[in-house]
């Protein structure tokens, strides 16, 4: 049954997510053992107003994935799902906000970055996820002992979901990425937090190039060649891909859908990833590498200096290739994606 299914995967969402298939798994045997007795007694399958009315004397989705979290002596098992998905989207926030506004400061404060400083900000980052675990704590169990001694000023939080209908629990959720598995919120929320982290190495990297280089940094300096401006180009089409990936994964943490990233979000990052290997592909005179001193070095670094511009063009032409394949593909499958899905709804 597909609201049976539905409900389940609203279920997931407040689950710990180490026991989540084994709690769905055992929560769907027993869910469909009681489907099986009432339609037996029917004699026939349940209507949709049927199903819709079973499935809502089953109570809420928050309140049903609470009667499998440990026992809450602070905060009561009705509030307890909610306190868990609002503390885990502040820390979410907090981390992002954070790491954001540090990197800010690195790049404002100085025109390299010192690592003690660099080091200093991350250290700081669990205090920060600790105060606000604990202001988040403090407010959930503020409305606990308010609604459990105070409840004629209060309404009833057991009765916080009793309006819930069956028909506003969300569509199911295609398998999507080739039929990639879902990911847990602990991964999400990791890439969110690296994606910052990437995002901010990058910003520094034109100020710092030794970030990007390391110690190769002194034979730039050294050698008679410089990167030609068209490298620029392809730098902040990097910095805007990491950027528009970074927003993405940040708003599925806040809507709830990080399990399975959308296939769309697929298609356009590999689009935008496309752009700059196109743009360095069409560069005019294949010239990526440039000398210091053409008018003095020419002579007996050119021939060198043509071998490495032809070799990085073929190099560029080969990931166009590569990459447009990769788009071809995934554009293919968001296709038919689209075209299973309006079968299944027929």
């Amino acid at each position: 049954m597909e609201l049976l299914d539905r409900y389940l995967q609203a279920v997931s969402k407040y689950l710990p997510w180490k026991r989540q298939a084994d709690i769905i798994a055992e929560l769907r045997a027993n869910l469909e053992s009681q489907l099986d007795e009432q339609q037996a007694e029917l004699g026939r399958t349940m209507t949709s107003t049927e199903a819709e009315a079973w499935i809502r004397q089953l109570g809420s989705p928050v309140h049903m994935a609470a009667h499998y979290q440990p026992q809450q002596y602070l905060i009561g098992p009705a509030v307890f799902p909610v306190y868990k998905y609002v503390l885990r989207l502040a820390c979410a926030w907090a981390a992002v906000v954070y790491l954001l506004v540090s990197a800010i400061n690195l790049v404002v404060g100085s025109a390299t970055v010192q690592p003690a400083a660099l080091g200093s900000a991350l250290l700081n980052l669990p205090f920060v996820l600790i105060q606000v675990a604990a202001w988040v704590t403090l407010i959930f169990a503020a409305i606990e002992f308010t609604a459990a001694h105070f409840p004629e000023k209060c309404p009833s939080i057991a009765g916080f979901h009793a309006k819930w209908s069956p028909s506003d629990l969300p569509p199911l959720e295609r398998r999507t990425l080739s039929g990639g598995t879902r990911r847990s919120y602990a991964l999400a929320l990791t890439e969110a937090a690296f994606g910052f982290l990437v995002l901010g190495w990058l910003l520094l990297v034109p100020q710092n190039p030794y970030l990007m280089f390391g110690p190769g940094v002194a034979f730039l300096h050294a050698s008679p060649y410089l990167l030609a401006p068209i490298w620029m180009t392809v730098y902040w089409w990097i910095v805007a891909l990491n950027a528009v990936q970074l927003g993405w994964r940040c708003l599925d943490l806040l809507r709830g859908s990080w399990q399975r990233p959308s296939q769309y979000q697929h298609v356009i990052v590999k689009t935008m990833g496309l752009v700059p290997l196109v743009i360095a592909a069409n560069v005019h005179d294949r010239m990526y590498i440039l000398l210091k001193r053409p008018d003095v070095d020419l002579q007996a670094y050119g021939a060198t200096l043509n071998q490495t511009n032809q070799g990085i063009h073929s190099a560029m032409l080969i990931l166009c290739v590569i990459v447009s394949a990769q788009l071809a593909w995934a554009i293919a499958q968001a296709i038919l994606d689209i075209a299973r899905n309006r079968a299944a709804s027929k």
